[in-house]
């Protein structure tokens, strides 16, 4: 469960906060005036990302976010793939076990025991119904397990369409916010009014934004 759940996290914070970090270098790469004529409509971006996954990204110019996009389909449909077939597994064994037929033992596979401690069919004789027990607990919570593994991963897969979704949209309806290069940041000392109608220096400072 830990683990399903870093991975989720790290898919996320990579498509949405790794865009803080190169923020600056996509600016440069767009000259100014050429960048004003790119049209962005926030409605076919979001279209193009239902209809294919990836493709809102691409019309956003959001490149790099086409491997991540992808990456985290592929992590999520693995996923998905390999608790199905565990969960498959278990529940025929278990099936095979509790049935009365010899020739259905899939369960010997799972079991890393000797069966005559445990199998009453196979060896009426020897097995103890303690082990017998407790290797049908196992299996149960195997098949518990990978199936709430499965579903996890297909509620997953729904979770980063909608994901790549949102994120086409937002970056569609932010591509031409205008970040000016008059904006600036000045600190500077302050006078700080005291106590008695007096002024003075202080060693607060104050911020200013210049437009």
């Amino acid at each position: 469960m830990e683990t399903f759940k870093k991975i989720i996290i790290i898919l996320i914070v990579q498509l949405f906060c790794l865009q803080q970090n190169i923020i600056a270098q996509e600016t440069d790469s767009i000259p100014r005036k050429k960048k004003d004529k790119i049209k962005v409509e926030p409605y076919r971006a979001t279209m193009l990302a239902v209809v294919l996954p990836g493709a809102g990204q691409i019309y956003n110019r959001k490149y790099w976010k086409i491997p991540v996009v992808y990456a985290g389909f592929g992590v999520l449909i693995y996923s998905a793939g390999y608790n199905t077939s565990k969960f498959n597994d278990y529940t025929v064994a278990y099936q095979d076990f509790d049935d009365e037929i010899p020739e259905t033992d899939s369960y010997l596979e799972l079991i890393p025991a000797d069966p005559s401690t445990y199998d009453p069919v196979l060896y009426p004789e020897t097995y103890l119904p303690e082990n017998e027990s407790y290797w049908k607990d196992r299996m149960l919570n195997g098949i518990d397990y990978y199936k709430r593994y499965r579903d996890l991963s297909y509620i997953g897969i729904a979770a980063w369409y909608m994901i790549s979704i949102l994120d086409a949209n937002v970056d569609a309806s932010l591509f031409n916010f205008d970040v000016s290069d008059n904006l600036k940041l000045a600190v500077m000392p302050v006078m700080l009014s005291l106590p008695g109608g007096y002024t003075g220096a202080g060693l607060n400072v104050g911020v200013r934004i210049n437009f």
